[in-house]
């Protein structure tokens, strides 16, 4: 894990009634945990204001992490009752939030319907409106990297005619093993929180998903995973053995949605009980294999490893890596403790 933030103070003023909280000029890591503890203080105040407008007119760049405090300061608040109102949003911030859907979440006021605010940091919000929409941010080297793009295109064109070549046989193993479904949907959150559905093969029972309340959860932390579970079926487990079963997930990498190397794509309600630092997992895309898929995944027990080795990944990135990191993956893909995310 990283070393903690160092706090940064959030300017906080009052207007009848209302708390004005002045977002600095980057919101990652080093603000978010800050900014989430100030609105905090706000709510459990003695007496907490019954609005509260995050102003972001001086905000040109927001990561996962600083997306992740927002989405928990605005949670935090509506379960207190407190309005919370997004305020001089700037073309950067509405990409993000566009990107993930939260500008149909967030109330956002425009310029017309708020009064001026009188601060010495304040700039004209005129300049912001006249603005052009900018690029999404460029929140890991790995996301802007057209290379990595090509090689993600070229992968999973060849993972796709795999695919289909052996889509017969596996489809027959499940229809005989338990009948159902062939392939196996579910939501999971991609880069900066994005929700994309996931393809996989079958692996489990058809009433998966109802059964999980009732399977014991063998890890520690924001992940589940439980070693003998009885939802798997016979073909499912060697299906997830060989990792046969994420297969379709090269459908995702072409669509951009994934890549061939990342981080491990979590699911909603996985990224719900994150803590601040920890969205910082989603700045890169989430890939079909990673430092998670070639250190033994089978092993990992608690979710401080999976931090860990998520942001090992984003520490040590290069298109060579990549390469490394792939090679090691076939090398692996048929040893028995390899085990299945």
């Amino acid at each position: 894990m990283s070393s903690p933030p160092v706090p940064v103070d959030f300017p906080v003023t009052y207007l009848e009634g209302a708390a004005i909280l002045q977002v600095p000029v980057r919101l990652t890591v080093l603000e978010a945990v800050s900014f989430k503890q100030t609105c905090q203080n706000l709510i459990q105040a003695d007496s907490p204001p019954k609005q509260i407008f995050i102003d972001f007119q001086n905000t040109t760049f927001m990561d996962s992490s600083g997306l992740g405090s927002l989405v928990g300061n605005f949670k935090n608040s509506q379960e207190k009752g407190i309005k919370v109102t997004l305020r001089y949003v700037t073309p950067q911030v509405m990409a993000v939030l566009n990107l993930t859907g939260l500008d149909q979440v967030f109330p956002i006021e425009s310029l017309q319907q708020l009064p001026p605010i009188n601060t010495d940091k304040t700039t004209d919000p005129g300049k912001n409106n006249s603005r052009k929409p900018e690029p999404l941010p460029q929140t890991h080297p790995s996301v802007a990297s057209w290379m990595k793009r090509v090689i993600d295109i070229v992968g999973s064109l060849v993972g796709l005619v795999i695919t289909f070549i052996l889509l017969i046989p596996i489809a027959i193993s499940i229809q005989i093993d338990d009948p159902g479904p062939i392939f196996f949907k579910q939501t999971r959150c991609g880069w900066m929180g994005k929700r994309f559905a996931i393809w996989k093969f079958r692996s489990m029972c058809v009433d998966a998903e109802a059964r999980k309340s009732q399977i014991k959860n063998q890890v520690e932390g924001a992940f589940f995973k439980n070693d003998n579970d009885p939802r798997i079926t016979k073909v499912g487990n060697f299906l997830r053995r060989t990792s046969l079963d994420e297969l379709p997930q090269f459908w995702n990498v072409l669509k951009g949605e994934m890549s061939l190397v990342g981080t491990r794509p979590p699911t909603p309600d996985e990224v719900e009980r994150y803590e601040v630092p920890e969205w910082q997992r989603l700045d890169v895309k989430p890939g079909m294999t990673g430092e998670w898929q070639v250190n033994g995944r089978s092993k990992v027990r608690s979710f401080e490893d999976v931090i860990r080795l998520d942001l090992k990944y984003q520490e040590n990135w290069s298109l060579v890596y990549d390469l490394k990191l792939i090679f090691k993956t076939v090398t692996i893909l048929f040893h028995k403790n390899s085990g299945a995310v």
